[in-house]
């Protein structure tokens, strides 16, 4: 089973979140430490993956031989993939 890491950015936006919004990634994250790569997409030219839950993204990177998941950063569809 893979653990989870927070990036501090993902961190501090995360907590900035709505309770019910934060509960609900953290049901999501705690189902996909199983097998996560059931559950993402890979981001086009770009070697990280993004999560969907409801109307937010996670943008995550997946370390295969640590088998960590680490949360680089999340927030809504309309403004995380602006850089």
């Amino acid at each position: 089973m893979y653990e989870l890491e927070f990036s501090p950015e993902a961190r501090r936006q995360f907590s900035k979140l709505d309770k019910l919004i934060q509960d609900r990634i953290g049901f999501v994250l705690e189902r996909i430490k199983v097998r996560p790569h059931h559950f993402v997409k890979r981001l086009r030219n770009s070697p990280y993956y993004r999560l969907r839950v409801g109307a937010y993204r996670l943008i995550l990177d997946i370390r295969e031989n640590q088998l960590i998941i680490l949360i680089i950063e999340l927030g809504h569809r309309r403004n995380i993939y602006k850089s």
